[in-house]
C-alpha cells in the first residue's frame, strides 16, 4: 500500500494539472491513469514525417487564461487558425461561398433572424452567474425548456433554425431535443457568450499549441514523473475519518484526500464506500455525453488554400458535418479535419470502417472536389465508444437537471473531489475549464484539510 498526501484518478488536463500544482507545493501526490496513455479526451499522435495529429480537443482562444499560463510555463508557443479564404455552408439545400462568420448572400430574413436571435442569446446570458446558473432569475423556467423547443419559438427562417440547430447540438454531440436551455446558456456564458458557435475567425477558440495539446501534456507529465501511473483503472474510493483508500488495477493506495477527474458519464464506474450523496450520485446518471468522429485527412499539401478556400465548412446532416483546416504551424503537409457529431455520428458508427470512409471522403470530397477522395493517410478517432470517456467531448444537461442537482458539480463528498472539465464555472467544455478545475481542486483539497487538522 502506498501512502501519500493525495491522489488524483484520471490523467486529462484536470488530474495532470491538480497534481502538478499539488507536487509543486510539496505535496505527496500520485495519479492513477486508466488508459494506456496521457492527455483524456485529447490525444496526440506524432507521425514519422514530424507532423502531429491532435486526435482529441485542440484549439485555444481569447480568454483561456489558464491554458496559456499552463503555455508559458513550460515554454510552449501557439499559432493561428488558418482562416484567409472563403468558408463554405450548406444549408436548406443551398450553397454559400463566404468569408466571415455566416454567409451574408442568406436571404435577408434569415440574416435578420439569426442576427435577433443573437442579441437575444446574449441577453439571456448576461442573466446567467457562471459559478451557480440555477441560480438565475429564469433558470427553474428555461431548465423546462429544450434548446429545439426553444428554437421552434424564435426561429422563423428554415435556413436561420437549421444553422441554429445544428451549430448548438453538434456541440454537445447530441439532438436539440435532449438539451436544456438553461445549460446551453450557461456553457455559452461560461465562454463568454453565444458568438463562439458559429465560425473561426470570430470564434472563442482560434489558435493551436505547436506540437498538439501533447506538446503540453507531456511536459506537465515529465515534470510530474513517476506520480503518473498508467493502465491504473480505479475501481473503488473507501473513504473514513482519517482519508482514502483507493484501489485500482493492481495498485492500492491510502491518502488524505482524493481528487476524481474522470467525466461525469463514467464517474459511476467507481464504486464509492459508503455511497455518495444522493444528489451527486444522481448527477452521474443524469450527464451524458454525446457521439462525435474526428478524422484527419493527410494530404500532400493544402490544396484547399490554392483554391481560396480556408477549408472550413458546415453541412448539418451530411457524413462529415464540419472541416476544419489543421495543417501544422509550418503548413505542410494538408491535413484536413472532418467532425461528425451527434444524430449523423451515430449512423456513422453502424457502417463498416471501409463505407463510413468511403462516405466521409464522399462528402468532403462535393466540397473540395476530388482530390479529397485519395488522402495519403486517413486517421480516423470515434470518441462515441471510448471506454474512459464515455462518450464525445462534452457533457450535457438534459431538461430539470441543472436545477436539481447543478449545486453537486463541484461540492466535495467528504474526502472525495471533483475536477474536470464540466466542474468548471468559466470555459466549461474547454480544455481551459479542465485546467482551471485541476487547479481549484488542488487549492481546495490543501485548504479542507489544514481546516481538519487545525
Amino acid at each position: 500500500m502506498v501512502d501519500l498526501d493525495y491522489c488524483v484518478v484520471g490523467a486529462g488536463f484536470a488530474g495532470l494539472t491538480a497534481a502538478l500544482r499539488l507536487k509543486q507545493a510539496g505535496h505527496s501526490v500520485t495519479l492513477l491513469e486508466a488508459r494506456d496513455r496521457i492527455g483524456g479526451r485529447t490525444f496526440t499522435v506524432n507521425r514519422d514525417d514530424g507532423t502531429w495529429i491532435d486526435r482529441g480537443g485542440a484549439w485555444i482562444g481569447p480568454g483561456q487564461d489558464r491554458i496559456d499560463a499552463l503555455m508559458e510555463e513550460f515554454g510552449i508557443p501557439s499559432y493561428k487558425q488558418y482562416v484567409d479564404g472563403d468558408a463554405m455552408m450548406f444549408i436548406d439545400g443551398k450553397t454559400y461561398r463566404y468569408h466571415g462568420t455566416i454567409p451574408m448572400s442568406m436571404s435577408p430574413f434569415a440574416v435578420a433572424n439569426l442576427g435577433v436571435v443573437f442579441l437575444e442569446l446574449t441577453r439571456m446570458c448576461k442573466s446567467i452567474p457562471p459559478e451557480a446558473p440555477w441560480t438565475a432569475p429564469k433558470a427553474h423556467k428555461w431548465d423546462q425548456v429544450t434548446w429545439a423547443k426553444w428554437l421552434d419559438g424564435n426561429t422563423l427562417s428554415t435556413p436561420a433554425r437549421q444553422l441554429l440547430e445544428s451549430a448548438v447540438s453538434g456541440l454537445y454531440t447530441s439532438a436539440a431535443s435532449e438539451l436544456s436551455l438553461l445549460f446551453c446558456l450557461y456553457q455559452m456564458a461560461a465562454a463568454g457568450g453565444p458568438s463562439f458557435v458559429l465560425g473561426v475567425k470570430d470564434a472563442a477558440e482560434d489558435a493551436r499549441p505547436v506540437g498538439g495539446m501533447g506538446a503540453i501534456h507531456r511536459a506537465v507529465a515529465a515534470e510530474l514523473g513517476d506520480v503518473v501511473q498508467l493502465s491504473q483503472p480505479v475501481r473503488s474510493i473507501a473513504q473514513d475519518a482519517e482519508g482514502v483508500t483507493v484501489r485500482s488495477e493492481d495498485r492500492v493506495v491510502r491518502a488524505r484526500r482524493a481528487i476524481v477527474t474522470v467525466p461525469i458519464a463514467i464517474a459511476s464506474h467507481i464504486l464509492y464506500e459508503p455511497m455518495l450523496p444522493v444528489d451527486r450520485s444522481f448527477l452521474h446518471q443524469r450527464m451524458p455525453s454525446g457521439a462525435v468522429f474526428k478524422i484527419a485527412m493527410v494530404f500532400d499539401e493544402p490544396f484547399w488554400r490554392a483554391d481560396g478556400l480556408s477549408g472550413q465548412s458546415f453541412a448539418p446532416g451530411s457524413a462529415a458535418n464540419l472541416t476544419i483546416d489543421s495543417c501544422t504551424d509550418t503548413g505542410s503537409p494538408g491535413i484536413l479535419t472532418a467532425i461528425t457529431e451527434g444524430l449523423e455520428a451515430r449512423e456513422l458508427c453502424k457502417l463498416s470502417d471501409a463505407d463510413r470512409r468511403k462516405a466521409v471522403l464522399a462528402a468532403v470530397a462535393e466540397r473540395f472536389g476530388d482530390k479529397a477522395l485519395s488522402p495519403l493517410d486517413y486517421i480516423e478517432h470515434n470518441w462515441t465508444v471510448e471506454r474512459y470517456s464515455g462518450g464525445g467531448m462534452i457533457a450535457h444537461t438534459p431538461p430539470g437537471v441543472l436545477t436539481e442537482y447543478g449545486p453537486a458539480l463541484r461540492r466535495p463528498c467528504g474526502r472525495i473531489h471533483w475536477a474536470g472539465t464540466e466542474s468548471s464555472a468559466l470555459m466549461y467544455g474547454f480544455i481551459d475549464g479542465a485546467v482551471r478545475s485541476g487547479e481549484r481542486a488542488a487549492a481546495e483539497v490543501v485548504e479542507h484539510e489544514a481546516m481538519a487538522t487545525s
